[in-house]
């Protein structure tokens, strides 16, 4: 093996274990993913009491740009929201609001979102071929 050839990969292999070996960098959050969940014992019929409210209110929510996508939840348990919030702060002062939620009937999980920074080696410079 060349000498040049060698003192690449021994320099390739020193950065990139130097980099595994930092902490990770916490993305900039972008987004919150909130999952609504029905808590246990609450009927059908408290739901429909407030549903009119909740879904007109949501709808507002979704208007006015703070829901960019809303889905339903597989298990029929309740419904989940991408939000166009900066942080779960931002996300709990917007849901929160919500009839389920002041009625005690259902309660979210919040998860801030943001870019997948291990992308970021991809703009690293290339090391230079020696």
């Amino acid at each position: 093996m060349q000498l040049p050839l060698l003192r690449s990969i021994l320099i390739s292999a020193l950065v990139a274990t130097s980099l595994l070996a930092q902490a990770p960098a916490q993305p900039k959050v972008t987004r919150v993913l909130a999952t609504l969940t029905v808590k246990p014992g609450i009927t059908r019929d408290q739901i429909m009491k407030v549903m009119q409210d909740e879904v007109r209110q949501t709808v507002g929510l979704y208007l006015d740009g703070k829901i960019q996508e809303w889905y339903a939840r597989g298990d029929g348990k309740g419904v989940v929201f991408l939000l166009d919030c900066k942080s779960v702060e931002e996300a709990k002062e917007t849901l929160e609001a919500l009839p389920l939620i002041r009625a005690n009937f259902a309660s979210f999980e919040y998860m801030p979102l943001g870019p997948l920074t291990p992308l970021r080696l991809l703009l690293a410079p290339p090391t230079p071929a020696q």
